[in-house]
């Protein structure tokens, strides 16, 4: 086991996965000479050169383009979204090529497209470099998601997607690229597994990235007063693996759940409505949802903090759910 950040897991996971297959390739606007923008892939041109590691024009619809040709005719690449919101410039490549190329030849045809988009707030981007975008892609059948929120699971899942023959949407959160934790090299984390982060009795959290952070924040200061937190990380938003939420659920008969991002049509809100459907009679209250404001993301530090689910927010909607359900 070794310590390493966030950032240096997921380029680690790329250059095994270049070391380790000859048709995986990097494209995206400055990943090779630069190292890209948050230096997630330093020193991958210098080691694999340009054949495989390339800049790119800055036009989003030309690199998604790109990689699914490439994956149609035999490749396995891996493209960078500098900003995750620069989906929207992309849109259509992704939603309506990359998930449906496969069902449109009958399987003939596998998508092993990887995109890799830098998502998130925290960082005073402003409301267009800072979105949390997955939910733009949840009602994509075809797609598969992935969140990590520490650097094992950056480094594990990136493999993961890496290998899948499905074109998969992992986003990084550009609050954690310096967050360090331990990393096993080799071992990789299945899509569709969720994570127990910390077992507990009283209240089931569910939270990815950095409100997964926050989520633990709030679970020790909790666990002082004697109230106790099972806090999961999904990992995968999809596939999402509702069997070990639920199993949270009839143990705690409490479910909080926390999102970055506005709570309409999002996967927080999915899973809420998913649990009142499969599990309402385990609830001893009703499940809840702490998400940020319906705006964009204010560019000021104060009012982008203020914008997001706190520790202090998480704090509060665990007391409320106790006592409604004392």
């Amino acid at each position: 086991m070794t310590e390493v950040t966030y950032r240096d897991a997921l380029n680690e996971a790329l250059a095994a996965e270049l070391e380790a297959d000859q048709d995986v390739v990097l494209i995206g606007e400055d990943v090779a000479a630069a190292g890209g923008v948050f230096k997630v892939t330093d020193g991958l041109l210098d080691r694999f050169g340009p054949e495989r590691v390339r800049d790119t024009p800055i036009s989003e619809q030309a690199i998604v383009g790109t990689v699914l040709g490439a994956a149609v005719t035999g490749l396995r690449p891996v493209a960078e979204v500098m900003f995750a919101d620069f989906a929207g410039v992309c849109f259509d490549q992704i939603a309506n090529q990359l998930p449906k190329y496969r069902y449109m030849t009958g399987g003939q045809v596998s998508v092993p497209v990887t995109l890799r988009l830098v998502n998130g707030a925290s960082t005073g981007f402003g409301a267009q470099h800072s979105q949390a975008v997955e939910n733009w892609f949840l009602g994509l059948p075809g797609l598969k998601i992935c969140v990590p929120g520490t650097p094992a699971d950056a480094y594990g899942l990136l493999r993961t997607a890496i290998r899948d023959d499905n074109p998969v949407l992992l986003f990084e959160h550009k609050a954690l690229y310096m967050r360090k934790g331990p990393l096993d090299p080799g071992e990789t984390v299945p899509l569709g597994r969720a994570d127990v982060v910390r077992a507990g009795e009283d209240v089931t959290v569910v939270a990815t990235q950095l409100m997964r952070e926050r989520a633990l924040q709030a679970a020790d200061r909790l666990a002082e007063e004697g109230i106790r937190l099972e806090v999961i990380d999904p990992r995968s938003l999809v596939p999402f693996d509702l069997e070990t939420v639920v199993r949270s659920v009839e143990k705690t008969a409490n479910l909080l759940v926390v999102e970055e991002g506005p709570g309409s049509g999002g996967w927080g809100s999915t899973l809420v409505a998913r649990i009142a459907e499969e599990a309402f009679e385990m609830l001893d209250a009703p499940p809840r949802l702490i998400c940020t404001d319906e705006t964009p993301t204010p560019f000021a530090a104060e009012l982008e903090e203020a914008w997001l689910p706190s520790a202090d927010a998480i704090v509060g909607g665990v007391r409320d759910l106790e006592l409604v359900a004392a």
